[in-house]
């Protein structure tokens, strides 16, 4: 069995990043993938659960943590540290798991400096007008901050080029057909398909 793929998944706040992996994952119960959990020190929220939505840790457990190197990149987002676990990420990549890693274009750098072999995909809205109404259409934040969002998406866009694939999330159905094609097309590369099928070539070089 092959090792699995790390795929860093970027996007501004409305493209539908998240909504995307979650039908990848959904609608292929075939494919071995999972998203990973991050660690963080903020408290939990109504509704959420401890492995599920994060790895709710102290902060000095999570200092502690940082000390033994075991995340792949951290951050300190107003007073709370959130990390992505080496640890966590190895093992299921070990076990033959893809991994998806939802996060942005400064996080991600971090992991390319750790894992140069990971696969990373920027999913683009087709315009500033649909950016904006799909963040409306939500109901979820006020006036002001969707503004901000809408300043953000501009500086996390100009990173796009940074990325090894490019999905513009147009139509959902079609955007999420492009996303299982650089799937199918990563698990094809020959390095996969020699290790996933050796019993069979050993054979037929026999």
């Amino acid at each position: 069995m092959g090792k699995g793929t790390l795929y860093i998944v970027s996007a501004p706040s409305g493209a539908g990043k998240s909504s995307l992996i979650s039908a990848l994952i959904e609608k292929n119960p075939t494919y071995a993938m999972k998203v990973s959990v991050s660690h963080t020190t903020r408290g939990m929220r109504p509704g959420e659960q401890d492995g599920i939505h994060y790895h709710f840790v102290e902060k000095e457990q999570f200092e502690d943590l940082i000390k033994q190197d075991a995340f792949l990149e951290y951050a300190e987002v107003f007073g709370n540290y959130y990390g992505t676990s080496r640890p966590w990420i190895e093992k299921n990549l070990e076990k033959g798991i893809d991994v998806f890693l939802d996060i942005d274009w400064q996080g991600a750098r971090q992991i390319r400096e750790q894992m140069p072999e990971a696969k990373s995909i920027f999913i683009l809205p087709p315009s500033n007008g649909e950016l904006e109404r799909r963040l409306n259409a939500r109901g979820q934040d006020s006036e002001a901050v969707i503004a901000k969002r809408m300043a953000e998406a501009k500086s996390e866009i100009s990173h796009y080029h940074e990325y090894d694939y490019v999905i513009i999330n147009d139509d959902f159905d079609g955007a999420l057909v492009d996303f299982k094609a650089i799937l199918r097309a990563e698990r094809l590369k020959q390095d996969k398909q020699a290790a996933k099928y050796k019993g069979m070539l050993d054979a037929l070089l026999a």
